[in-house]
């Protein structure tokens, strides 16, 4: 009997003492900073940057969780930095309007970001849209004139546990989104929307990070919807349609001669419409120390895309800098499974990989890709690989 009740006390006691937690944390403050308090008009016309900086100043020095609230209306912004060291690291950007950039594009046109976030931690962006007007400086590129390379719309820079959460980004200058650097960082159900036509308009950017998803995003947009960069690991592409842009690639590798291998990424169930590629692996022809490897492409559908599965690792654009030269990337253990859909050029499947280092692993399972005019085609240089299952077009493994 003694036991008994020893063994149900300590049993009491445990029970307690989670409901005490649960209780504590029920408590827990948050302080929320409203950006019209700090002088943010929500008209399209006011200059808000400072006030945006200042409720920024403010969250950022909570010993508490904070919240920055943006509420509706449309608040125009010139170019804003959002830098840590915080006390706290639990930041909510909510944001219920819409960020506007100045028309004039020269104002961001100098400043390599829009809205930039560096050395960050436990930051969380939540809803809103972001207009950066791109439009006017895509004009002025157009038209071949001395122009400025514009800024990329929102920068993460050497942050950590990082969620981005509803976003909507609209014609962005340059990139989209940038994840630099940065590690446990989760994009979800974000839009991104600028025409095919739009020059560097990238929309999620990820390298030199770890521990990234992206998952149940729509991205259309003028370059690539997913370009991942050097010292990408552990990268998680789930449920991303893509159109128009380039598609998901890897790279492009080898612009400089010591660089960081790509590796462990997984892109599963996306939908390409009309892109240029829709799977690209590419690497500049020129020497480095770069790797891909562990790449897993897993359950995509193909809607008359240019390029549907593509390895390229002789770039050499306007024939700048590489032309006799060989990639020295090294491409392994890279899987293409259960793709099918159409293709709107007659090679469907293309491995162009280096001579002097052939792309090695290269599996295809499950793939049934056509043409709508004629048989489809597959190319391969330099390459090592099997396939399994039914592959259409025929295998050139």
């Amino acid at each position: 009997m003694e036991r008994l009740f020893s063994s149900l006390f300590s049993s009491l006691f445990i029970i307690l003492f989670i409901l005490s937690i649960n209780l504590a944390s029920s408590y827990a403050t948050t302080t929320t900073y409203n950006v019209l308090s700090f002088g943010a008009k929500g008209n399209g016309v006011t200059d808000s940057t400072q006030a945006f900086a200042k409720a920024w100043a403010a969250a950022c020095a909570s010993t508490e969780s904070a919240t920055l609230y943006v509420p509706k209306g449309r608040y125009l912004l010139g170019s804003v930095a959002f830098n840590g060291d915080c006390k706290s690291s639990d930041i909510t950007f909510r944001i219920d309007g819409t960020l506007v950039a100045p028309a004039d594009y020269r104002v961001l046109g100098q400043a390599d970001n829009w809205l930039s976030f560096e050395g960050v931690s436990g930051v969380s962006i939540i809803g809103g849209a972001l207009d950066a007007k791109g439009s006017s400086l895509w004009a002025c590129k157009a038209s071949g004139t001395n122009c400025p390379d514009g800024a990329t719309t929102l920068s993460f820079t050497n942050s950590n546990n990082i969620r981005i959460n509803g976003l909507l980004s609209l014609n962005s200058q340059m990139f989209h989104i940038v994840i630099n650097g940065c590690k446990d960082v989760h994009v979800e159900g974000v839009t991104v929307i600028a025409p095919g036509n739009s020059p560097n308009t990238d929309g999620i950017h990820v390298q030199l990070s770890m521990n990234v998803k992206i998952t149940n995003c729509t991205i259309k947009t003028g370059d690539d919807c997913i370009p991942i960069g050097p010292g990408t690991k552990n990268l998680w592409i789930e449920r991303v349609t893509c159109g128009p842009g380039h598609g998901i690639s890897i790279g492009s590798l080898a612009k400089d001669l010591v660089e960081e291998g790509v590796q462990n990424v997984t892109v599963f169930k996306t939908v390409f419409t009309g892109t240029t590629n829709g799977f690209r692996i590419k690497s500049w022809a020129r020497p480095s120390n770069g790797f891909v490897q562990g790449v897993r492409f897993i359950d995509a559908v193909m809607r008359n895309v240019q390029f549907p599965i593509v390895i390229d690792q002789n770039y050499c654009p306007h024939n700048l800098n590489c032309p006799g030269q060989v990639s020295g990337v090294k491409i392994s253990d890279v899987i293409y499974q259960d793709i099918r859909g159409t293709s709107a050029t007659p090679i469907a499947i293309k491995f162009d990989c280096s001579p002097k280092y052939p792309c090695q692993g290269i599996r295809l399972q499950n793939i049934n890709l056509r043409h709508l005019k004629q048989e489809a085609q597959s190319s391969c240089n330099n390459v090592i690989g099997k396939a399994l299952g039914l592959v259409q077009p025929n295998s050139c493994l």
